[in-house]
């Protein structure tokens, strides 16, 4: 077949024999397992594989990986040739390809404008590997240059697709001849008589513009020539796609379009004379026409974020016409035209084009890291973009969720109502907890009941600021009702009881003497009815009597009596400390060196607190007798005590790797980090220090950490 030999001899012109031998045998497998497949135009199936591996060889330029994933990746999406199978023939280089080609080739996309750049992040989200994304590229220009064999609803569909995700992912790369080949064939499909209309206007005008750009070059051409410059000139007419935009955009008829085509300005040149060039020929340009300086785009002096280097410049002619002037190199231009692959030749990176692909694929990528592997003869980075998972909700809308994500949050995000009513759900038509974590890709449903409610446990459940906030919010709620709740009983019995005590004195006096923080702990453990009427009408009737129900520091217990007198005026604290049980409070976690008091409490010894603990100024008010002053022993050098450091920084990427390396540095053991990911990134880190000093210096090298905002301690 023309098609296969066409192929062969590419390949063999293009590739080392060792790998010609195995493209070859990639080819046969192809062939044989899909023979029996035939494609909408009656081709042989394999003709559309062969067709994607010349795309992503020859016009992307990528290697032998990313051809032999080429040939066999319709073999292994319908399960002919498995992934093992790949992995034992061909290495695990192609079988990681193949796999995010399938992955990819799942996503069912939803027509919703409001959607498109998520099914973008998803796509890009599975392309764990640079040749992913460029080799799902080729497939789908490939789709679309046979789209006319196709039925009509999946031409439309595709069309669709193609000109919102796919094209948009190419321009991000720095694809352009892809991404207007995309944008073109979609919009014939899809707006077929404005497409007639603009190719029609554009081939009536062809020899007007091919007359005006003589003149126009000329007498341009004649003073580079003079100049001893290696230089080409291209003419570059505007994409239907772009001229059907603008009209759509602006309102205004093919004519009124100015720029409808672009001269463009090739040097031939050293890369080290590249930016003087460019500048002289813009001077030979200007010479001779007009320059708009509110036109002017340099991309030479600072390329854009895909690698994209230009200098443009329009002009307006001595008739009164406009024109756009492209003015770059032979290197710059097959850059523009071909995007990350004409990095390679120019950089001179050979076996190393890790910075070449973070580059390229940051534009698209929210965020990458890098590491190394081959790439068909090239270096390529281990993205890791897993900061966000994207799922699908039954109806087929997509997601965007944080990593690490659970069904309870994915509800939650869904709506505030479903998710107080969620009992579990189904991933991928399993059921599944309230805790299970949500993957790339997942189809999620909501299982929910009546009588469910939000309980505090759900705070160690979710990871989202939404769904924390509402199950808060409802928690606060549910305490109020119940406070309510307790209240009126109280505010009913003491009325029934005829009792002369007003009810906000008889709550705060009941609050004192059953020892609860606030008067609404206290109603709520009433509204729960864990304390007996009666021993609150006898508290209450003793009260009104004139008894002092409440202790004082004179009925304090032996016990407490002993704690005190046992040290003099201060209790020394010291790690080796005998005959006194204390423990250091979890509250405030006082550290070596911290201004500190003791509390003695009924059943379980003494609490050493920080002087600025959050509960000192309650537990001095209410229970002044049981607070004994407290010193560290001078002659303690540290110790092993638990610290934890508030921080906040604007760098999501960077920040926990660059704690470690502090901790690391300072020789700190990091036992816990608990980071919660938005806009910014805050959170708590949990660490093992030896004094206060010692979290002083942690937290100034924390400080200096890039990006970092606030960093206090907890």
């Amino acid at each position: 077949m023309l098609v296969i030999k066409k192929f062969i001899a590419f390949a063999k012109n293009n590739f080392s024999e060792k790998s010609y031998s195995r493209i070859k045998e990639a080819l046969h497998i192809a062939i044989k397992l899909s023979e029996d497949s035939l494609r909408y135009s009656n081709d042989p199936m394999v003709h559309h594989a062969i067709n994607v591996a010349l795309i992503i060889s020859k016009e992307v330029k990528l290697g032998a990986v990313s051809t032999i994933s080429a040939l066999l990746h319709d073999v292994v999406r319908s399960n002919k040739f498995s992934l093992e199978q790949v992995r034992s023939q061909f290495g695990e280089n192609c079988m990681e390809v193949l796999k995010g080609m399938n992955d990819i080739s799942q996503v069912e996309t939803k027509e919703q404008i409001e959607q498109v750049e998520h099914f973008q992040e998803l796509i890009v989200s599975y392309s764990t590997n640079p040749r992913i994304i460029l080799l799902k590229l080729a497939d789908r220009l490939e789709v679309m240059r046979n789209l006319h064999y196709f039925p009509e609803v999946k031409r439309t569909k595709k069309s669709w697709e193609t000109i919102n995700i796919y094209s948009q992912i190419a321009h991000k790369l720095g694809l352009y001849t892809i991404k207007s080949e995309m944008e073109d064939i979609s919009l014939g499909f899809l707006e077929p008589e404005m497409y007639s209309h603009i190719q029609g206007k554009l081939e009536t005008t062809a020899e007007a513009r091919k007359n005006f750009t003589t003149q126009f070059v000329a007498p341009i051409t004649d003073r580079l020539q003079k100049d001893n410059l290696n230089f080409s000139v291209k003419v570059r007419t505007k994409s239907v796609y772009s001229i059907w935009r603008k009209m759509s955009s602006k309102n205004i008829s093919f004519e009124e379009i100015y720029d409808i085509f672009a001269i463009r300005i090739i040097a031939d040149c050293e890369l080290e004379k590249e930016k003087s060039i460019c500048w002289h020929i813009y001077s030979v340009v200007t010479d001779f026409n007009k320059p708009n300086p509110d036109r002017m785009r340099d991309w030479i002096s600072i390329p854009k974020s895909n690698g994209y280097e230009s200098l443009h410049a329009t002009v307006v002619t001595n008739s009164g016409e406009w024109v756009e002037v492209q003015i770059r190199t032979r290197r710059m231009d097959e850059v523009a035209e071909q995007g990350i692959a004409a990095h390679w030749k120019y950089k001179g990176i050979g076996d190393s084009g890790n910075a070449v692909w973070l580059q390229q694929l940051r534009a698209v990528m929210e965020e990458v890291s890098a590491g190394v592997g081959q790439v068909g003869g090239m270096e390529k980075p281990a993205i890791n973009s897993e900061k966000e998972v994207f799922v699908f909700t039954p109806n087929g809308d997509l997601r965007k969720m944080p990593m690490g994500s659970t069904i309870l949050d994915f509800a939650f995000d869904i709506h505030s109502g479903l998710g107080c009513k969620c009992i579990g759900g189904k991933i991928n038509h399993k059921n599944v907890t309230l805790r299970e974590e949500l993957r790339n890709g997942d189809l999620v449903e909501i299982i929910t009941a009546k009588n469910q409610k939000p309980n505090a446990g759900w705070l160690d459940i979710v990871i989202t600021q939404k769904a924390r906030s509402k199950i808060k919010l409802e928690l606060r709620e549910e305490e109020s009702k119940r406070s309510n709740l307790g209240r009126e009983e109280l505010e009913r019995k003491v009325k029934n009881w005829k009792l002369n005590i007003t009810i906000d004195e008889a709550i705060t006096l009941l609050t004192r003497y059953y020892k609860y923080k606030t008067g609404k702990e206290f109603l709520n453990v009433l509204a729960d009815e864990k304390i007996a009427m009666a021993d609150i009408k006898e508290q209450l009737v003793r009260h009104i009597a004139g008894e002092n129900i409440l202790r004082t520091t004179d009925e304090r217990a032996p016990k407490e009596r002993q704690y005190q007198e046992s040290k003099g005026d201060f209790l020394i604290i010291d790690k080796d400390q005998k005959g006194i049980d204390y423990k250091l409070a979890k509250c405030c976690n006082p550290i070596y060196g911290d201004d500190i008091f003791s509390f003695v409490t009924v059943m379980k010894g003494i609490t050493i607190h920080r002087s600025d603990c959050v509960n000192a100024a309650s537990m001095r008010d209410r229970y002044s007798y049981r607070i004994l002053p407290a010193r560290w022993d001078q002659n303690q050098k540290g110790g092993a005590f638990i610290a934890k450091i508030s921080i906040s920084s604007d760098d999501a990427v960077g920040l926990e790797p660059s704690i470690r390396d502090v901790c690391k540095e300072l020789k700190v053991n990091l036992r816990g980090m608990n980071l919660s990911y938005g806009d910014t990134v805050s959170g708590v880190i949990t660490l093992e220090v030896n004094s206060i000093s010692h979290i002083d210096i942690i937290i100034y090298k924390l400080q200096r950490i890039k990006g970092v905002r606030r960093v206090m301690r907890a």
